[in-house]
């Protein structure tokens, strides 16, 4: 059964949005039009669309950091929108390194104006993220900007670890956990606290809502991994097992490479070759990540990691209606389908 997105999210974005479209208006004309079609708010020759852009789910954290600190969800809208920028920022330069030309259902910015608009335009992303905080000028969101700062760079760091493994015949599960850690926990975990942060809430808040986020975001890295070997093409927008299609050295497949199973040593085979899979292929070796136990020890992992995440929440004062909130978001990010 597909889990609801929870009513927080579509708050945060009657919030945030405005905000974020005014922080994109500042942008130079093209990397306005640019960002704007890669948010779904036009098409590529400019005309409106209603397409939408994705989940959300960083500035819904964020509001409800704020409010876990002040009780205003307004308080974190600069931080809102900054994770949200810095998020993009990092799809648009995935799509060109992994060469997607699909994202949200449409063509990638690469895609569409080449490689070297999207990584600029990405870039001056990242620059606005940093402005739309310091334009706050208090000693808070000098602390948010540090704070999305170090995020950004665990960030950089995971995504150069991943590349790497693409030039490695295998890579063990704690490898591959602290590349998520990086590349995925690290903004999440920002996300969690820099709302908190810009309410002024007391280091031991903050701690607790940043290793809330970093957990959360590990257990949707491994559904996000699930996905991209099970996911349905009509709900993803990517091909069904694309990641092993990319033959990625995801959570499910490093567990399974690394089971010391009789499935697991044939996947190595599979993914080892150098020909492009067929579609038998990528089926069979799906059946084998599942064989070798990766698809369950990545389910179990991911509920693991909830569970860590909301146990998390129990060790700072916080309303229990926003607690719920958290709760809820996480339930979500485990139990989704995209």
């Amino acid at each position: 059964m597909t889990i609801a997105m929870p009513s927080t999210v579509y708050r945060s974005r009657d919030l945030v949005e405005p905000a974020l479209r005014a922080a994109i208006a500042r942008l130079d004309d093209t990397s306005r039009h640019v960002a704007s079609y890669h948010f779904g708010w036009v098409e590529a020759d400019g005309r409106p669309t209603e397409v939408g852009g994705g989940k959300a789910l960083r500035p819904a954290l964020a509001l409800l950091s704020a409010q876990v600190a002040t009780g205003a969800a307004e308080v974190g809208v600069p931080g809102a929108v900054a994770v949200e920028l810095v998020h993009n920022f990092s799809l648009l330069h995935d799509d060109v390194m992994d060469g997607d030309m699909q994202r949200r259902h449409r063509a990638t910015v690469w895609a569409v104006w080449g490689t070297s608009t999207a990584i600029l335009v990405g870039d001056a992303m990242l620059a606005l993220a940093h402005q739309v905080l310091a334009d706050a000028g208090t000693e808070a969101s000098t602390g948010a900007q540090a704070l999305l700062g170090a995020a950004t760079q665990e960030l950089i760091r995971g995504q150069l670890a991943d590349l790497a493994f693409e030039q490695r015949p295998s890579v063990t599960v704690t490898e591959c956990v602290s590349m998520a850690a990086d590349k995925t926990g690290s903004l999440l975990g920002c996300s969690a606290a820099i709302g908190a942060v810009l309410g002024g809430a007391p280091p031991a808040t903050v701690a607790a809502l940043q290793t809330y986020g970093e957990q959360i975001g590990l257990a949707f890295q491994l559904v996000d991994d699930l996905l991209g070997i099970w996911g349905d093409e009509a709900v993803t927008g990517k091909p069904v097992g694309s990641d092993l299609r990319a033959r990625k050295k995801s959570l499910p497949i490093s567990y399974a490479i690394g089971s010391d199973t009789v499935a697991g040593r044939e996947l190595a085979g599979v993914l080892g070759c150098d020909a492009d899979l067929t579609d038998d292929q990528v089926a069979a070796a799906a059946g084998l990540v599942e064989a070798a136990g990766g698809r369950g020890w990545a389910r179990q992992e991911a509920q693991r990691r909830l569970v860590a995440a909301c146990r998390v929440l129990d060790s700072v004062v916080i309303d229990s209606s926003v607690r719920d909130e958290l709760v809820a978001l996480g339930r979500f990010i485990v139990e989704r389908e995209q």
